[in-house]
C-alpha cells in the first residue's frame, strides 16, 4: 500500500436509510420463536463451489437437509444448466420430496428462463418460484442502464409472467420476489417495486407471497439493516398475507447479526446455508442461527444433535472445510486449554452433577451442553497442553478413566502433565495423560513392594507385613490403629524412616462384580509431599498399593535403597509395642545385650536415642487417643506412661507446637 495515499478515501456509505426510521425492534431482547427456515445450500451454496456438486451428491445433500428438518429447500436454478434441471426432475420423478417439504427454484425476470423453470417443477407437490431482478443504483446505472420505472417494469412483467404460467401449469405454486442488490437500493424504492409485484399477485390468506430482502453485498451495519427491514415490514401491501424473508450475506462478517436483527424487526423467514457457505464471504450460517436460539431456550425446529455427522457430509459434498473456531461445529469451539477456564468448567460440571443447577445449563465458558450437538466432554471440552491447569487434567482423568483425584493432589498432577506437554511441544491426548499419570503414581514398586499382609484385631490392628526387596522377603510384625497404619508402621520400621500419613481417599472406579477401586495416599517426610495411587479390585489391596507407591517415591527421593538390620527392627518394634513401661533394663535383658552397647546400637541404627524412640511411640499413641477417644488429657497421659500431666503437656507442645487440647480441637 502506498503510504502517501489514504485508502479509506476511496470508500463511503453506499446504503440508504429509510425515509422514516423507527426503532421498535430495539425494544425486543430476544427472538421468541424460530423463523421459517429455507436452506439455499443446493443453489447459493452449490454455485459458490470451485467444483459444483454432482447430481447424486445433490440428491444425498437434499436428503440430509430433509432429515435435519428443513421444510423449505431452494434446490437450484433449473434454467441455468442441464445438471440443475435434471436434479429438479430427479427429485420429482424419484418421489423424494416429502409432502410437508416445499422445493424452491430461482429464476430471473426473463420469459424464456421462467418458462424453462416451470417445465422443471412440473409435478412437484409444492414449489416456490423465486423471481428476482437487481434494483440498486449501481446496477441500474452501470449494468442495465435503465431508469427506476424501467427496472420496476422488469419486475412487474416477470410477476405477470409467473402468474400466467402458473395458471397454465399443473402444480401447487407459491411466488417469491427478491429486489436483488437491495443494500445499494433506496429503501422506499425497494418497497415500491415489491408492492408493484404484490399488486400483480394479490396474495390472500390461502395464497401467500414471499418478499425476500437479500443483502447481496453486505454494506450496512446490522442496526441499519434492522431499521430498513422494519420500514419494509410496516410499508408492504397485503402484509398479513406476505411472508417477509431475509437473505443475509456475510461480507462485513455480520450475517448472523443481520438475520437476528431482521427477525426482531419483522422478518418471518430466513434463507441461509449450513456453515455459511455461499458466494464470496458466504451466506448466513443457519447452524449458528439455530443453535443461538437453542441457548436462549427456543426450539429452532432443526435437528443438529449430531453435528459431526452433518459436518462430515457437508465437507465431503462441498470440498469445503469447517474452520476449527466455527461456532458450535468447529473442532475447538468447546475446547478449553487455559488452566483457569478448565478449572471453572470442571467445577461447573461437578456443580451440575451434584444437582445444584436444576434443569438449567449454566456451566462456565460453555453456552450450550456439547452433548446436545453430539460432542463429547472427554475429547472435545478439556484438552491438555502446556497452558492447561490442574482442573483440566483432573477433569480428563475423571471423565475418561474414572480417577477422581483428591483436591490436594490435583495441582501436582497438573504441573506434571503441563511439563510433559511443554517438553514435547504437543497437545496430550487422554490416553497419553493417563500413561504419564500411571507411570508416576499408580502401583509404583521401584524400591520395594509389600508382597503379603495378614491382619488380626488386637488392641487396634496387629499385622504381619511381608516386604520384598531385591528378590528377598522379610516379615515385619507390627501394629497400628488400622490396617493402613499398621502397614505404614512396618515400612517405617523396615527403612528406619519417619513420615506422616497425611491423606487417604478412595472411590470405586466402576460398578459390578468386576469393579475396581482407586486409593490415594499422601505422605509427608521432612516437609516434602509424596503421592501414591493404588488400583485393585480389593479396596484393602488398592490402599496398600497407594501407600507403597508413595513410600517408593519418597525412598527414591531420599536415596533410601535398602532396609535396616533385622535386629534393630525387632528392638524398635518392641519399644513401639511396649511404649508405656519399657525401660533400658528390660530391653537389655530381652535382647541379651549390655545397656551401653544397646544404647549405642539404637542410636547408630535408628538415628534416635532410646528415650527419643520411647517418646515417639508414646506421642503417636497419645495423638491417636486424642483424635479417636473422649478420654481426658490426664487419663491419656497416664495411659501412655506419663503420670505427670504437666510434663506430658510440655513434651507434646514441644513436639507438635500445640497443646494436647489444641490438637484435639483441630480434629474435632
Amino acid at each position: 500500500m502506498n503510504m502517501n495515499f489514504n485508502v479509506a478515501e476511496k470508500y463511503g456509505k453506499a446504503y440508504f436509510m429509510p425515509p422514516e426510521v423507527t426503532y421498535d425492534w430495539v425494544k425486543k431482547d430476544a427472538i421468541e420463536k424460530p423463523p421459517i427456515w429455507c436452506s439455499v445450500d443446493l443453489r447459493d451454496g452449490n454455485q459458490a463451489l470451485i467444483e459444483p456438486m454432482s447430481l447424486e451428491e445433490k440428491i444425498e445433500f437434499f436428503q440430509m437437509l430433509v432429515d435435519i428438518g428443513f421444510k423449505e429447500i431452494e434446490v437450484g436454478f433449473p434454467a441455468a444448466s442441464e445438471t440443475e434441471y435434471n436434479f429438479m426432475r430427479a427429485l420429482i420423478e424419484r418421489n423424494m420430496i416429502p409432502e410437508d417439504v416445499t422445493v424452491q427454484v430461482l429464476t430471473q425476470a426473463r420469459e424464456h428462463i421462467i418458462k424453462k423453470t416451470f417445465e422443471a417443477v412440473k409435478g412437484a407437490p409444492h414449489a416456490v418460484i423465486h423471481l428476482y431482478n437487481s434494483t440498486s443504483v449501481a446496477q441500474r446505472e452501470q449494468v442495465f442502464k435503465k431508469s427506476r420505472e424501467e427496472v420496476k417494469k422488469l419486475a412487474v412483467d416477470g410477476a405477470i409472467l409467473l402468474r400466467d404460467l402458473a395458471a397454465q401449469t399443473d402444480g401447487n405454486f407459491t411466488f417469491e420476489y427478491s429486489p436483488e442488490s437491495f443494500p445499494g437500493t433506496e429503501v422506499d424504492y425497494a418497497v415500491e417495486v415489491c408492492n408493484a409485484v404484490l399488486d400483480v399477485w394479490k396474495p390472500d390468506k390461502e395464497h401467500k407471497a414471499i418478499i425476500n430482502i437479500p443483502t447481496t453485498v453486505q454494506i450496512a451495519m446490522p442496526h441499519v439493516f434492522a431499521c430498513q427491514i422494519e420500514y419494509i415490514h410496516k410499508h408492504l401491501k397485503y402484509r398479513d398475507n406476505v411472508i417477509l424473508s431475509v437473505h443475509p450475506h456475510n461480507d462485513r462478517g455480520c450475517g448472523i447479526s443481520d438475520a437476528e436483527f431482521g427477525v426482531l424487526a419483522g422478518a418471518d423467514r430466513v434463507e441461509g446455508t449450513l456453515f455459511g457457505n455461499g458466494e464470496r464471504t458466504g451466506n448466513v450460517d443457519i447452524v449458528t442461527l439455530a443453535m443461538n436460539m437453542v441457548c436462549h431456550g427456543v426450539d429452532p425446529k432443526l435437528d443438529f444433535s449430531n453435528i459431526a455427522a452433518i459436518r462430515e457430509k457437508y465437507e465431503r459434498f462441498t470440498r469445503m472445510r469447517v474452520y476449527e473456531r466455527t461456532p458450535y461445529a468447529g473442532d475447538l469451539v468447546f475446547t478449553a486449554f487455559s488452566g483457569s477456564h478448565q478449572d471453572a468448567i470442571s467445577k461447573g460440571m461437578a456443580w451440575r452433577e451434584a444437582g445444584k443447577s436444576g434443569g438449567r445449563w449454566d456451566v462456565p465458558y460453555l453456552p450450550i451442553d456439547p452433548k446436545d450437538v453430539g460432542r463429547e466432554y472427554e475429547s472435545d471440552v478439556i484438552r491438555i497442553n502446556s497452558q492447561s491447569g490442574k482442573g483440566g487434567v483432573a477433569f480428563v482423568l475423571k471423565q475418561n478413566f474414572g480417577m477422581s483425584l483428591p483436591d490436594k493432589m490435583k495441582e501436582e498432577v497438573g504441573y506434571l502433565i503441563k511439563g510433559v506437554s511443554d517438553h514435547r511441544h504437543e497437545e496430550l491426548t487422554p490416553d497419553m495423560i493417563y500413561q504419564v499419570f500411571t507411570g508416576n503414581y499408580v502401583n509404583i514398586k521401584d524400591v520395594f513392594d509389600v508382597a503379603e499382609c495378614h491382619f488380626e484385631q488386637k488392641d487396634g490392628i496387629a499385622a504381619s507385613v511381608t516386604i520384598e526387596q531385591n528378590g528377598e522377603r522379610r516379615v515385619i510384625e507390627t501394629s497400628g490403629n488400622g490396617r493402613l497404619d499398621a502397614v505404614s508402621n512396618a515400612i517405617k520400621m523396615y527403612f528406619g524412616i519417619s513420615y506422616e500419613l497425611a491423606t487417604y481417599q478412595e472411590h470405586a472406579i466402576s460398578e459390578g462384580s468386576s469393579s475396581k477401586a482407586a486409593a490415594y495416599v499422601e505422605i509427608i517426610c521432612q516437609g516434602r509431599h509424596f503421592w501414591g495411587v493404588g488400583v485393585d479390585e480389593d479396596i484393602i489391596k488398592s490402599s496398600i498399593a497407594a501407600l507403597v507407591s508413595a513410600a517408593n517415591k519418597m525412598a527414591k527421593s531420599e536415596n533410601i535403597i535398602e532396609g535396616r538390620d533385622e535386629r534393630i527392627m525387632e528392638i524398635m518394634n518392641y519399644i513401639q509395642n511396649n511404649y508405656a513401661d519399657v525401660t533400658m533394663d528390660v530391653l537389655a535383658e530381652k535382647f541379651g545385650l549390655s545397656k551401653p552397647y544397646l544404647s549405642k546400637y539404637i542410636k547408630e541404627k535408628s538415628g534416635m536415642t532410646f528415650q527419643d524412640a520411647v517418646k515417639a511411640a508414646r506421642m503417636k499413641k497419645a495423638r491417636r487417643l486424642l483424635k479417636e477417644s473422649n478420654q481426658t488429657v490426664e487419663s491419656i497421659a497416664a495411659s501412655v506412661g506419663y503420670e505427670n500431666v504437666e510434663h506430658f503437656n510440655r513434651l507434646f507442645k514441644k513436639a507438635y507446637e500445640m497443646t494436647p487440647v489444641q490438637f484435639r480441637r483441630q480434629y474435632k
